[in-house]
């Protein structure tokens, strides 16, 4: 697929098919995650990749869409917080922007491979971390659902280039 048919078909997919990922695709998809650029090349991110049909109770706790466990993956993406560049200035520690670079590649080779996905952000951190059995220098950045969608894009109305680019 060109890349323009990647990110002109990409969409926040809510349904899915029961359906295995066959291992190539899903083996393709975290490759995307390790060419992900992150600052000063550390790569401080880790992926879970989780069973929904071994896992749905507690990812339902994280995430109560029922189109969220439908996929027979869910991935996240978890910021090694104590291993990110931190910026000298101000001290911004950027593993946060690193671990959504790596969820970006993921979602985008995803799409490549004609799988379906969709941005989680609005999860219960608490219950992800106590999941994930994450330590206090790992943060939960992003879930998506992976597998073959089973539901058609929402109308997604875009703003025009020149009512967010400033030329300076």
């Amino acid at each position: 697929m060109e890349f323009d048919d990647v990110i002109n078909k990409r969409y926040s997919v809510r349904g899915y098919l029961d359906k295995e990922v066959e291992k190539e695709k899903l083996d393709y998809v975290l490759k995307a995650a390790t060419i992900a650029p992150t600052g000063v090349n550390y790569q401080p991110f880790k992926v879970y990749v989780i069973d929904t049909r071994k896992n749905k109770e507690a990812l339902s706790e994280i995430y109560s869409a029922p189109w969220f466990t439908e996929a027979p993956y869910v991935l996240c993406v978890v910021a090694k917080t104590d291993e990110a560049w931190v910026r000298k200035w101000d001290n911004k520690n950027i593993s946060d922007i690193d671990a959504t670079i790596v969820m970006d590649h993921i979602i985008l080779a995803a799409t490549s491979v004609g799988l379906g996905t969709c941005y989680i952000a609005a999860f219960k951190p608490d219950k992800a971390r106590e999941f994930l059995q994450l330590k206090n220098t790992e943060e939960p950045v992003l879930f998506t659902p992976l597998g073959y969608g089973n539901a058609e894009p929402r109308e997604t109305p875009r703003k025009e280039i020149d009512e967010f680019t400033v030329y300076l």
